[in-house]
């Protein structure tokens, strides 16, 4: 039985070429080669084969019965092959295909939400299949291609891409809680307050950071309700049951329309960004790229630089 040799396939390629041309001449210039490498090749190709495959005289090349053979056999294969780098062709040039994202509910709602229109619209072969979850997972042993979370919560052997900038963080209270208990002054004006506690997916608590530098303070808050998950506690404020410490551009609208107040604004505290995070630099997927690009430009900060670029 012939042993299978690598490089064989490319003198294979080169007998299908002579075969579809009918001509030495024409398959040399559709390769790039001379006429001489080509017939080399052939040679080369017939003696490890131990057949001939190939009938040539000075007019005419044909192939030989075993060469007809041949060359039918292994057409549909190379035809596959052929079939296989135009699609990736078509990956590089326009992103296509499914791309799993694991997301912070913040973050789906904040930043990965108001790029969504734009990006099915620009990529329609594209897929995103986008699990939204608090808690941290191997984002590789899950099977997803990135996850989205805040930067201090990146695993260090992962790249991390920053998609926002720093984020601020601020208490909030109904009008009507504020009218009933005062309006807090200091941060230790919260240790008697009812508050809504918030509990993050590894089930620790999330600390009440209050200013910046060597000025924050951690409140040790109480209160009379514990949500994992931000909807619930701004919606446990917005009713009044307790202060709620959260993304001030998660209640921006809720800010503006009155349903909740600001307090302690001089305390608000600068937290790490939305970070989207994947488990190498190398060949980038262009769907992850792309989407990268939009989140960054929607949060005014530059797209990536690709490679090659200054």
């Amino acid at each position: 039985m012939q042993a299978f040799d690598r490089a064989i396939l490319a003198d294979l390629n080169i007998f299908l070429t002579i075969v579809r041309r009918g001509s030495m001449a024409q398959a040399a210039i559709e390769l790039g080669v001379t006429t001489s490498a080509l017939s080399h090749r052939l040679r080369k190709l017939e003696a490890q084969l131990g057949v001939r495959l190939l009938n040539r005289t000075s007019r005419s090349i044909t192939p030989t019965q075993a060469g007809a053979a041949l060359a039918d056999q292994i057409g549909g294969g190379f035809q596959a092959i052929s079939d296989a780098l135009r699609t990736l062709e078509r990956h590089r040039a326009s992103p296509m295909g499914r791309l799993r994202l694991n997301v912070l509910r913040d973050a789906a709602r904040l930043v990965l939400g108001p790029v969504l229109p734009r990006y099915t619209a620009a990529f329609p072969d594209m897929h995103l299949d986008v699990t939204v979850d608090d808690h941290l997972v191997d984002i590789v042993a899950q099977g997803f291609d990135a996850g989205i979370r805040y930067g201090d919560r990146v695993p260090q052997d992962m790249v991390g891409v920053a998609l926002t900038r720093p984020l601020q963080w601020v208490v909030v209270g109904a009008p009507a809680l504020i009218a009933r208990t005062g309006r807090p002054r200091v941060p230790d004006d919260l240790l008697g307050l009812p508050c809504v506690q918030m509990r993050i997916g590894d089930n620790s608590r999330v600390p009440w950071e209050l200013g910046n530098g060597a000025a924050m303070i951690r409140a040790d808050i109480r209160g009379p309700l514990t949500a994992n998950e931000t909807e619930h506690a701004v919606d446990a404020a917005i009713r009044a049951v307790g202060f709620a410490y959260c993304l001030e551009r998660r209640v921006s609208g809720e800010l503006a329309s009155g349903a909740l107040e600001l307090v302690l604004p001089e305390w608000a505290s600068e937290g790490p960004p939305f970070t989207l995070y994947y488990p190498s630099r190398r060949q980038t997927p262009g769907g992850l790229r792309s989407l990268i690009d939009l989140i960054r430009e929607a949060e005014g900060l530059p797209r990536l630089a690709r490679p090659g670029e200054g």
